[in-house]
């Protein structure tokens, strides 16, 4: 009976497992219709060539955008920050270019439902699970063995972000994908201040106290040698290109001109309730707290 039973859960799983992978397919027949359209648009807005297959928001086309103006001598990913890459900027590049990546998260149930997917033997995709510091982010990458001169780098962990940028230093690569707090504003260069234990949900209870402005991740990617050249038109990644990499096809930016604010409500009360509050009523729940001016060194006040 109990044999039987085990038996019924596998041939379940493998059901829902093909499941997805067919509707999967139909997604990535979308994706490549879409890219054919964008393929006649002469925009230097990157917002223009939006669209979404596995991404959150417009990032799938926004990539496919880049890699086709860019010179990308390896074709590999390290993505973190991901959950557990069902939803992530870097997984339609690999079904549908075939690239190789690798990802982390602190999550092991994260890691492990990826592993466990329809689609993790069928590419090079490699994952560590961990919690990401500054101190340890260098030793991280490294055990991905890919060449320094990288093709995407992407960071989305939603809490010192700014910090663990700033401390890559084995990696060069072509693009660099920044989620930035929108609720910081467009002008000040400022970030939540650094701790290894650093967590969103126990920062505030808000939820909107985290990550970096726009105007700071621009600020230290510019001292990295990169140009911004566009941002999400849901205000919350943006892109950065190596310079020795920008030409004629892209248009580079300042922090002012590429910033979108983010419409999204993600505000809570103190109970962990969503409270939908947008615009400047989001600002209003953190004023006070303290944010590290990446200018001028000093710790601020919203």
């Amino acid at each position: 009976m109990f044999d039987r039973m085990k038996e019924a859960v596998r041939r379940s799983a493998r059901t829902i497992l093909k499941a997805e992978e067919r509707f999967d397919d139909l997604r990535i027949m979308h994706g490549g219709m879409a890219a054919d359209l964008n393929r006649a648009k002469t925009s230097k807005q990157l917002q223009d060539y939006e669209f979404k297959v596995f991404s959150q928001w417009g990032e799938d086309g926004i990539l496919q955008r880049l890699i086709e103006c860019l010179e990308i001598k390896n074709h590999t990913f390290i993505e973190f920050g991901v959950e557990d890459f069902y939803e992530s900027n870097c997984r339609y590049l690999m079904v549908n270019n075939n690239w190789a990546g690798f990802v982390l998260d602190g999550s092991r149930s994260n890691i492990n439902r990826l592993r466990n997917s329809y689609f993790y033997w069928k590419y090079q995709l490699d994952t560590a699970c961990s919690f990401i510091t500054r101190g340890n982010i260098n030793r991280l990458l490294a055990s991905s063995g890919f060449d320094r001169d990288l093709g995407i780098l992407s960071i989305d962990i939603d809490g010192v972000d700014y910090h663990v940028f700033e401390a890559i230093t084995e990696f060069n690569p072509r693009i660099v994908i920044l989620e930035y707090n929108a609720v910081f504003g467009s002008e000040r260069k400022i970030t939540v201040p650094y701790a290894d234990d650093f967590r969103r949900t126990k920062s505030h209870y808000s939820n909107l106290y985290f990550g970096a402005s726009l105007a700071a991740l621009t600020h230290l990617a510019n001292r990295k040698g990169y140009t911004l050249v566009g941002t999400t038109s849901a205000g919350v990644n943006a892109f950065f290109v190596r310079n020795d990499l920008m030409n004629d096809s892209l248009e580079s930016h300042t922090a002012g001109s590429a910033f979108t604010l983010s419409r999204a409500r993600e505000s809570r009360d103190q109970q962990g309730n969503l409270t939908f509050l947008g615009g400047e009523d989001r600002i209003a729940l953190i004023q006070g707290l303290p944010v590290y001016n990446v200018e001028t060194g000093q710790t601020e006040i919203l």
